[in-house]
């Protein structure tokens, strides 16, 4: 039985940061979980890399921009983010170019990390 009181939820993003509500969806619900004490992390796969890119002007596209949402994770304790490397390469992005630092995992790690969370939510 486990009695940890906090379950940890990881969140996977994989959408692009406009075109559709999910990606600001998935940042409200990982602030959501965040609020009620649960140890949540952030994991971006395929196109929702590009959520992590500075600089975005979702004026244009009559959305709200993502980078705000981002930059108030640590106040949600949302410390650590973790990002295909993959994805990274096949937009030819490196870490450096993105707005906040991430942990660069391979598929193997990306396996062992959805493994290690009590529960994984897909957005």
């Amino acid at each position: 039985m486990n009695t940890k009181l906090s379950k940890s939820q990881l969140i996977v993003i994989r959408r692009t940061p406009y075109g559709n509500s999910l990606a600001r969806a998935s940042l409200d619900a990982a602030l959501a979980a965040a609020v009620f004490d649960q140890a949540v992390t952030l994991l971006f796969l395929g196109e929702g890399v590009l959520q992590l890119l500075p600089a975005q002007d979702s004026t244009a596209v009559g959305a709200r921009n993502v980078a705000k949402l981002l930059d108030s994770l640590p106040l949600y304790d949302i410390e650590t983010v973790y990002v295909d490397a993959t994805a990274l390469a096949r937009f030819a992005i490196s870490s450096g170019d993105l707005q906040r630092e991430v942990k660069l995992l391979n598929e193997t790690e990306i396996h062992q990390l959805m493994s290690q969370h009590d529960h994984v939510m897909g957005f």
